[in-house]
């Protein structure tokens, strides 16, 4: 497949992405190779670790590929996205449930499907053009891919902060906040990619391991905690409308470009998923209640349209000033029955 090259270089498994003019998005057949690649590989006694990359220098992975999504939906047809979702996130526990190791090399952005990619393996790797971000609110989703997951095991309120404003994290953000692990400038990725192949070892990536330029989020982690603290959204905007502070000020305007909707249940699914009971398969779970309906019931058709379609940037949200019901975020997130996600 032209968009997509799986291969076996001596004991490393392969994976490279070849959409680079699409910022490498992700298509629905394209997850149903990885997934198929994955589950041959995990048998195979020959294969010890598995290396994911990207052609080109501006995206590993910006996300999932809506437009065809959007197609389907404006004539009616859900199922088509929903079936998407299904696979997706089947994908996305298998890679985090992965008995070998999985590398990643996270080059520029690396957004929505992008971070269910590449941030659920053992070995997280980034370079110093990386900027990883969960940006579904501004376009009527919430964080999913099981990056719910991820936002709830961030330090403090930083889930939250992330979530609702799509944060664009440079990679010692991105460590610090546990979508990554290892700093390696770029022009090292080729003599480590190297390494990999010939080793079939994890080992040789402490080799090219540096120091990660200063940070951002750490410094301001308190400020987030008092912010972002509140149990609704109403609650945390009341805290940022009250605060003279250039981080509520910047997190304000990035909030009042994303749905109402999906930002009042980014806070719930996150706040839902805060327990010591924790997994993947729960956070895809919950994820999926949203996404389901997202397309009748939510923004996510206008969200798409205004973003991507049009491009006009003016979206017609619902619950457009900000006051989303109790009953709306629950009407979201209740059970699906019999279609309930199954990850087996």
């Amino acid at each position: 497949m032209r968009d997509i090259d799986i291969r076996v270089e001596n004991s490393t498994g392969r994976i490279t992405l070849k959409r680079p003019n699409a910022l490498n998005a992700l298509t629905y057949d394209m997850c149903l190779l990885i997934e198929k690649a994955l589950d041959r590989w995990r048998e195979e006694d020959e294969v010890n670790i598995i290396l994911i990359d990207a052609e080109g220098d501006r995206a590993f992975c910006a996300g999932g590929d809506i437009s065809e999504i959007y197609s389907e939906g404006m004539k009616g047809n859900f199922a088509y996205a929903q079936a998407f979702w299904r696979d997706e996130y089947r994908l996305n526990a298998k890679i985090f449930e992965y008995p070998k190791p999985i590398i990643s090399l996270m080059q520029g952005f690396t957004m929505g499907g992008g971070v269910g990619l590449g941030c659920h393996g053992t070995h997280r790797i980034v370079c110093e053009q990386s900027q990883i971000s969960m940006p579904e609110c501004t376009i009527g989703l919430v964080p999913d891919v099981g990056g719910s997951l991820m936002l709830t095991l961030a330090p403090g309120r930083l889930g939250e902060f992330l979530g609702m404003t799509g944060w664009r994290m440079g990679p010692t953000d991105a460590i610090y906040a546990g979508f990554a692990d290892t700093f390696i400038p770029r022009e090292f990725w080729p003599a480590l990619t190297e390494q990999l192949i010939a080793n079939g070892s994890v080992e040789v990536i402490d080799d090219f391991f540096k120091t990660p330029p200063k940070g951002y989020l750490e410094n301001i982690q308190d400020e987030i905690n008092v912010l972002f603290d509140g149990e609704a959204l109403l609650d945390i905007m009341n805290s940022l409308h009250a605060s003279n502070s250039e981080v509520a000020s910047i997190a304000k305007d990035s909030i009042d470009r994303a749905s109402p909707l999906s930002c009042a249940c980014t806070i719930e699914i996150v706040h839902r998923l805060r327990t010591s009971s924790l997994t993947i398969q729960k956070a895809l779970e919950l994820e999926f209640r949203f996404t389901f309906r997202s397309l009748e019931h939510g923004d996510l058709m206008e969200g798409i349209r205004a973003q991507i379609i049009d491009k006009d940037r003016n979206p017609k949200w619902k619950y457009a000033n900000g006051q989303v019901p109790t009953i709306a975020v629950s009407n979201m997130l209740l059970p699906l029955g019999s279609n309930k996600l199954k990850l087996k």
